[in-house]
């Protein structure tokens, strides 16, 4: 989560160490969380200018950039490679259309797809954020038929090239999540690139089709099968929950940077997390 200072024509972002999940902002924060969303930005909106105009200007400390002030496009685009997390649980309840694409049957958990797909959703101030067409997007204002084809090809463009970079250090980028916003210049990528808090990212070497990927997972999906597990998101969490997220966030960065390896990271699966927190509940902890 980040919070943002407005400076007139500029914003400050600063990425804190809390955390949300189901929509809910846990009690528990992640340290160094921040700094690895911060060091993951910086490094990844650099790298992508060349392929579409982002808002970051200067980074400022170890948590915190300055960036150009947009006005925000109420959009989430998301692109999926791989069929996972809700797409998945809509697929395997025989929705086989997602957002307009039709894909072939058969196909299993986490499968790469025939080609990226774009599923955007409405960007909701409280509750979930729905899914949305082209046409509803335009009928209702939040952009013009011109955006919306601008904004459609740069949201490929930007996850074919990111996929590539992690692809060149090991990982999978099963899907991102791209915003967008309006400046007197055109529109311009911003919020943050993929990172643990905004993509599933996934190591190549223990990808397995047609399981789940959280055990070794650097992204929020391996908090969200915790909290399903336990089936309480505002309970604190367990001491070893806290540290393997930590884990994630900063490894998903210091892989991406070609500074580790997913096996460097002491990473735990989630049944192995599951019985460390029983060990701490058992021993006078908090669950």
């Amino acid at each position: 989560m980040k919070d943002i200072y407005d400076m007139g024509d500029r914003l400050l972002i600063v990425f804190t160490d809390r955390i949300s999940a189901f929509d809910e902002v846990l009690p528990d924060p992640i340290p160094g969380k921040g700094v690895a969303l911060s060091e993951m930005s910086v490094l990844l909106l650099g790298m992508s200018r060349g392929v579409y105009p982002n808002h970051l200007l200067r980074r400022v400390d170890e948590r915190s950039v300055e960036v150009v002030k947009a006005s925000r496009i109420d959009l989430e685009f998301i692109v999926r490679g791989y069929l996972y997390g809700s797409a998945w649980r809509a697929y395997s309840r025989g929705r086989t259309t997602i957002s307009g694409v039709e894909l072939p049957p058969g196909l299993r958990m986490a499968d790469e797809l025939p080609e990226p797909v774009l599923t955007p959703t409405t960007k909701s101030q409280a509750g979930h954020d729905e899914e949305i067409s082209a046409r509803d997007a335009v009928s209702s204002g939040l952009l013009t038929w011109d955006e919306w084809r601008e904004l459609e090809e740069a949201s490929l463009r930007l996850y074919d090239f990111y996929r590539r970079v992690a692809s060149s250090r090991g990982l999978i980028l099963a899907d991102a999540k791209f915003e967008f916003g309006r400046t007197r210049d055109g529109l311009i990528q911003i919020d943050e690139p993929p990172t643990h808090d905004s993509a599933r990212i996934w190591p190549s070497e223990y990808y397995e089709p047609g399981k789940r990927q959280e055990d070794h997972c650097l992204d929020k999906e391996f908090l969200r099968a915790y909290l399903r597990e336990v089936g309480c998101v505002r309970c604190g969490l367990p001491g070893v929950v806290v540290d393997q997220v930590a884990r994630r966030a900063m490894g998903a960065y210091r892989v991406m940077a070609g500074a580790a390896r997913p096996e460097d990271l002491g990473l735990l699966g989630l049944d192995e997390v599951m019985e460390a927190a029983k060990g701490e509940l058992r021993s006078g902890g908090n669950i």
